[in-house]
């Protein structure tokens, strides 16, 4: 016997569902540059030159995620907000922790 209240219920998209594949072909790019980067220390490559990869990594994760914020912003604190004024403020300040913490790292 199946008891339907146990049953986990689909949570609905996030905000960078539309995006999803965009985001997961720019993590794999990353992803190869990361390996890359491990390649060239392997090789004992300059360290200005690792440097410089390192940063080029940094700069791609730091667009995902401000495009990640955007989606968040732009979805699920938008649809909070409009459930209600309590859920609204709840998602800004999820929102403006993520946000500290970007700026943090």
């Amino acid at each position: 016997m199946t008891d339907d209240t146990t049953s986990a219920a689909p949570h609905p998209p996030h905000g960078y569902t539309a995006d999803k594949d965009a985001y997961l072909k720019r993590m794999r790019r990353i992803e190869g540059q990361v390996r890359g980067i491990a390649r060239m220390i392997e090789d004992d490559v300059y360290c200005i030159d690792v440097l410089t990869q390192v940063s080029a990594v940094t700069k791609a994760l730091q667009a995902v995620s401000i495009g990640l914020v955007e989606d968040h912003l732009g979805h699920c604190v938008v649809n909070a907000a409009r459930s209600s004024e309590a859920e609204g403020a709840a998602k800004v300040k999820e929102a403006a922790d993520a946000v500290a913490r970007l700026v943090r790292s």
